[in-house]
């Protein structure tokens, strides 16, 4: 025990990164109930800080979470995982932000779990949880479930998460086309979420950060609806607010079956301080 809390106070007092780029973002934001739902079980929040000790330490953050459960049981898995995240993400004493973001999902898994254990109603409640950080010159993605993450580079849109579900799984080992596949009466089951198990796996990965990069975060409600071609169309030709409600908006229009989220950050200048 002493040697844990020593190490944990060599931590905290470990020295805190110098800004050395001051990134400048535009953002938008929009979620949506859907025409089917009664409750809208996604949440998003994000966080832009204007000291340059916070954008040094842990960068801009921006999260998605689309709930499951039922009864408002997802609703209230998405706010907790939500917020829990972020909170342990921005106080996490180490130096490294992908293993704060591995701490982060896994203190939501454990919060988001315990109170489905301890309230009967919230019982196999869980959430998906996708995140941005916008940290100097580098993103830094956390995936878990099938809530995604795309960027626009030089026009061109790519997907830069991995949907945890039983479609991707199936269409990885090579068991089955992916045609086949999403027509399959499982293809919605997720392979990972948060407060479901004890223990959550995470997919933490970092990639550099260009001036125009505009970023996507978005329930699969979005994507269930509307195509990563009309994605691009819509990135490429209206700015972050616009954008984010456009895109909420064709979802709708095609049939708005679940809700539907959507966050666009646009890095407007990275500069040198």
């Amino acid at each position: 025990m002493e040697e844990t809390t020593a190490e944990y106070a060599v931590q905290e007092i470990a020295p805190r990164a110098r800004l050395r780029v001051r990134p400048r973002v535009s953002v938008g934001a929009k979620t949506d109930l859907g025409r089917v739902r009664e409750n809208n079980e996604d949440k998003y929040e994000f966080f832009v800080p204007s000291g340059d000790d916070d954008l040094a330490w842990r960068g801009m953050v921006f999260v998605v979470c689309d709930g499951m459960g039922g009864h408002e049981a997802g609703q209230i898995a998405s706010e907790l995982a939500c917020k829990t995240f972020i909170d342990v993400y921005r106080n996490h004493p180490a130096e490294d932000p992908a293993e704060a973001a591995r701490s982060a999902a896994s203190a939501a898994n454990r919060f988001v779990l315990d109170v489905a254990r301890a309230v009967p109603s919230r019982r196999g409640m869980g959430t998906t949880l996708s995140a941005l950080f916008i940290l100097q010159d580098k993103a830094v993605i956390t995936q878990v479930g099938d809530s995604r993450v795309y960027r626009l580079r030089d026009g061109a849109l790519a997907q830069l998460t991995v949907d945890h579900t039983w479609v991707e799984e199936t269409v990885a080992m090579g068991t089955m086309p992916r045609e086949q596949a999403e027509a399959h009466q499982y293809r919605h089951v997720l392979t990972r979420a948060i407060g479901t198990e004890a223990d959550v796996q995470t997919d933490v990965f970092v990639e550099d950060v260009r001036e125009g990069d505009t970023y996507l975060l978005c329930s699969d409600g979005l994507t269930n609806h509307v195509s990563n071609e009309e994605i691009e169309g819509v990135l490429q030709r209206v700015g972050p607010a616009e954008a984010a409600w456009s895109l909420v908006a064709k979802a709708l229009v095609g049939g708005g079956s679940d809700n539907t989220t959507a966050i666009v950050v646009r890095v407007d200048a990275l500069e040198l301080v």
